[in-house]
C-alpha cells in the first residue's frame, strides 16, 4: 500500500498554506461560503492563496453551490485547480463542468451516513476524478457539509473504496491518534483533515508534524 497523500483543509492564510506544504501536504483546502462549519474565508483570500501555491500542490476550492453555472463562475474568479463539490449537483452535470473548465479536476464529496452512500458513490464515480468520503449530514435543517470533526463508519468507506476505480480521499475526524487505524481500515488514496491539526482554530505546527510522522509510520 502506497503512503496516502495528505490534504490539509481550512487553510486561512498564506502562512498556513506555506506551513502545510513545508511538512508534506499534497493539497490544500480553501473553503468558500458554507451553511455551517469551520474554515470559511473570503473569496479574495482564496484567490490570493491559490495563485501563490506552487505546483504540484493541488488547490481544492470547496464549494457548496449546487448549480453548474455558479460553480463555473466561482472557479473562474478564484482559479483553484480542483473543485471539491460538497453537496449534490442539482442543476447541470459533471460533463458541463468539464466542458467549461478543461484541466480542472473534479472531486465529489459523499457524506457517509449508511448503505445508501455506497450507491451514491457508485453513481458519480465515472464522472469525477476522485471521491472524498466525509461525515456531514445533508438532511439537517442547517446542512453539515464538512468540518464536523466526527469520524464515520470506516467499513462503509472501505466498501466504497473497493467498489470504485477512482481515488478515494478519507475525511472526518482524522487526527494523529487515529490516522494509523484509518489508513489500515480503508487504505485510501488520500487523507483530508482540518480540526485534527489545529488548536483554537489555528494550524498547529506540533500537531502537523505528529500527523505526518504517524502517516509515514503507518
Amino acid at each position: 500500500m502506497a503512503k496516502p497523500r495528505v490534504k490539509i483543509c481550512c487553510i486561512s492564510s498564506l502562512a498556513e498554506a506555506e506551513m502545510a506544504i513545508r511538512y508534506g501536504a499534497s493539497a490544500l483546502g480553501l473553503v468558500s461560503a458554507m451553511p455551517s462549519g469551520p474554515g470559511v474565508i473570503a473569496e479574495d483570500l482564496i484567490a490570493e492563496i491559490a495563485v501563490r501555491v506552487p505546483p504540484p500542490v493541488a488547490t481544492f476550492l470547496l464549494t457548496s453551490k449546487q448549480d453548474v453555472n455558479s460553480i463555473i463562475e466561482q472557479q473562474r474568479r478564484l482559479r483553484a485547480n480542483t473543485i471539491q463539490i460538497v453537496d449534490r449537483l442539482e442543476q447541470g452535470s459533471y460533463d458541463d463542468l468539464r466542458s467549461a473548465l478543461p484541466g480542472i479536476s473534479l472531486v465529489q464529496v459523499i457524506h457517509v451516513t449508511g448503505e445508501e452512500s455506497v450507491d451514491e458513490a457508485l453513481s458519480v464515480a465515472a464522472h469525477v476524478d476522485a471521491i472524498l468520503l466525509d461525515s456531514g449530514n445533508q438532511k439537517l435543517a442547517v446542512k453539515e457539509l464538512g468540518g464536523t470533526g466526527r469520524t464515520h463508519d470506516w467499513t462503509l468507506s472501505r466498501k466504497i473504496r473497493e467498489a470504485v476505480t477512482v481515488p478515494i480521499f478519507l475525511a472526518g475526524g482524522l487526527k494523529p491518534e487515529n490516522v494509523v487505524d484509518a489508513i489500515q481500515a480503508v487504505e485510501p488514496f488520500g487523507l483530508d483533515l482540518c480540526s485534527g491539526v489545529r488548536t483554537d482554530g489555528k494550524l498547529d505546527e506540533a500537531k502537523l508534524v505528529r500527523f505526518f510522522e504517524c502517516v509515514a509510520g503507518a
